[in-house]
């Protein structure tokens, strides 16, 4: 874990690009106490020794199926169901953090890549386990800024810069096209490029991250805040691989890009 300094900064943001139904603005001085955090999502292998050491059992697991991004199915994989507006998510019978990908798929040559197909609950539990806790939304975005003053990403306001990738996200023509400048289609490891300025890895970009914070009370009190983006977000539709953006989704949600990294005060 890294140590993230007590103090305030600005959260939120006024981009011109950010979906007004996710809130982000306005943006506003927000005070955090010290604590600790993950300098990265937690991965398989961790996940792994926690369901070894427990029994645990996910709720994909239970239920039997997840959803898996279209593109990473293998051609001749039986048609299945796709979410309406959004086809590329496919219901894949037997999808689950064991099987990123469907049967077909195993973590263990994946092991430090972060664990998916993990709802709310399967995070508190294994925070629980690792005796921590997940994040606020304030603590993520504050650690994500990385002491950076109203920047865009966790280094600064451009993209690439000198036209290098810095994180894990879509390329090309989506949901077609990905030339993988990258280096990666899917997730990545964990600790995949460089850290920000408080040692975090991947802040943005590979898998959208659980907090503990509800997204709208006044709206819908069951959704929580996810934060980051992930390896599908592409600026053409979803630019929300910068540090304030949010996305809000059901405690029971579990997708092949949703992960989650831990926090633990600071005594």
């Amino acid at each position: 874990m890294v140590a993230v300094p007590a103090g305030g900064f600005l959260m939120g943001s006024d981009d011109a690009f950010a979906c007004a139904a996710d809130g982000e603005g306005p943006v506003r001085t927000v005070y955090v106490d010290a604590f600790w955090i993950d300098a990265r999502t937690v991965s398989n292998a961790q996940f792994g020794r926690f369901t070894a050491d427990t029994g645990y059992r996910t709720s994909a697991e239970r239920i039997g199926w997840s959803f898996v991004f279209a593109g990473l199915l293998p051609d001749d994989f039986p048609p299945t169901r796709g979410v309406v507006g959004a086809p590329w998510w496919r219901q894949v019978e037997g999808a689950d953090w064991r099987r990123p990908d469907g049967p077909h798929s195993t973590w263990e040559d994946r092991a430090d890549h972060p664990v998916v197909h993990v709802d709310w609950d399967d995070a508190r539990a294994y925070c629980a386990w690792a005796g921590k806790r997940l994040p606020t939304e304030a603590e993520w975005e504050r650690a994500a800024r990385g002491g950076l003053h109203a920047k865009v990403f966790p280094w600064g306001d451009e993209f690439e810069p000198g036209g290098r990738p810095r994180m894990n996200v879509w390329q090309g023509d989506f949901p077609n096209r990905h030339p993988t400048a990258d280096g990666w289609y899917g997730t990545c490891p964990v600790d995949a490029f460089e850290p920000n300025g408080f040692g975090l890895y991947n802040a943005t970009g590979n898998v959208w991250e659980w907090c503990g914070t509800r997204f709208s009370p006044a709206r819908d009190a069951q959704r929580r805040v996810t934060k980051g983006g992930s390896y599908l977000c592409h600026a053409s539709y979803c630019r929300r691989y910068r540090v304030a953006a949010r996305q809000g989704l059901h405690p029971d949600s579990a997708t092949g890009n949703v992960g989650f990294r831990c926090a633990l005060d600071m005594t």
